[in-house]
Parts: structure tokens; C-alpha cells; sequence
């Protein structure tokens, strides 16, 4: 089996255009500012998948002046969206300190590590309680493939609700997927019955 990449460059002659640079960071935290502004979402901005295959044209100057004539407020709505929580992070950033960042580090490594495994034994115990068998944690080995436990011979895997919208994630698990989310008065748990 043989590979290959095509780098940017090649893609940005094979479609005539040029790919703007951005200062080290700031694309990752305009990234990060729209994951939260949500700035480029098909409301704001319109479904893409769908406006390409409207697209008469063949050119990126074509495609520019259509959606702009299409969607004449998109950019700009996105935009101002995306600008205002970039200007809510300068703040957040500069209430960071090295006190901060120890504090934090230690939430995600003690306490959230903690909660989140027993998080997954009160889910798999209880999964196990309805279907009338029993459970057990995954081990290493298991865990490494995404397993996170067993109800009965059935392996499971726990992620949190949030986990389908983290698409970034490479992974692909083979096992029955059990989702949760926080509440106020406890886990919520959602899996097929």
C-alpha cells in the first residue's frame, strides 16, 4: 500500500489561489474564539456544504463575488461575532497566571481524572443493574483500544455528550457508546437499550 501528501502549496496553485499566513498562535486562539462565538455557523454564515453545490461558478474570484452577493452580511456578522470573544479571551488571558495555570492542572489531573473514572464505574454499574449481569472496568489493554468497561460480555465505551462535536478526535471504537452529562442533581446517561 502506498501513500502521499499533497502539500498546501500544490493545492493552492492546483486552485489558482494563495492560503494567507497568520503570526504563530493567533489562527489557534481565532480558532478557539469561534469554536466559542460559534461565528461560522450555518446560521450565520450559511449551510457551505450546500452554497458550493448552488455555485454556477469555477474561480475563487467566482465563488467570492456569488456567496458575498448571496450571503451579503455573513462575513461581516461572523466576523464581529468572532472579534468580540477574541477581545473576552485578552481579558481571561490576562488573568492567567502561573497560580492559575497550577490550579487548573491540578482540577484536570486530580480531580477531574478521578470523578471521570468514577463516573464510568457508577455508569457501568448501573447499565449492568438494568440488564440484570455483571461488570467490570476495562484494563489497560482495553482501555487503549477505547473500552472503557463491560456489562456483561458487552464492551462499553463513556464519553461525554460533548464527545460527537470534537471532531478533531482520530479515534474509532468498536463498542456499545454510552454518553453522559453533568447535571445539577447528577449524570445524565444516554445509550441504546
Amino acid at each position: 500500500m502506498k501513500t502521499f501528501l499533497i502539500h498546501n502549496e500544490e493545492i493552492a496553485v492546483d486552485l489558482s489561489m494563495e492560503f494567507p499566513s497568520f503570526p504563530k498562535y493567533t489562527s489557534q486562539i481565532i480558532n478557539l474564539a469561534n469554536q466559542n462565538a460559534q461565528g461560522t455557523r450555518p446560521k450565520v454564515v450559511g449551510q457551505m456544504s450546500e452554497l458550493i453545490q448552488e455555485f454556477p461558478g469555477h474561480s475563487l474570484e467566482e465563488w467570492k463575488t456569488w456567496y458575498m452577493r448571496t450571503k451579503p452580511e455573513a462575513v461581516d456578522h461572523a466576523t464581529t461575532r468572532v472579534y468580540e470573544m477574541v477581545q473576552l479571551l485578552k481579558v481571561a488571558i490576562e488573568s492567567i497566571d502561573e497560580t492559575l495555570v497550577r490550579k487548573w492542572v491540578t482540577d484536570l489531573v486530580i480531580n477531574k481524572t478521578y470523578s471521570g473514572l468514577r463516573f464510568q464505574e457508577s455508569i457501568l454499574k448501573r447499565l449492568a443493574s438494568l440488564r440484570n449481569t455483571t461488570y467490570r472496568l476495562a484494563t489497560p489493554e482495553e482501555e487503549s483500544t477505547g473500552i472503557d468497561g463491560y456489562v456483561g460480555k458487552t464492551p462499553i465505551s463513556i464519553k461525554p455528550t460533548t464527545y460527537d462535536s470534537k471532531q478533531m478526535l482520530p479515534e474509532t471504537i468498536q463498542s456499545e457508546m454510552v454518553f453522559y452529562e453533568k447535571a445539577k442533581t447528577g449524570i445524565k446517561v444516554t445509550f441504546k437499550d
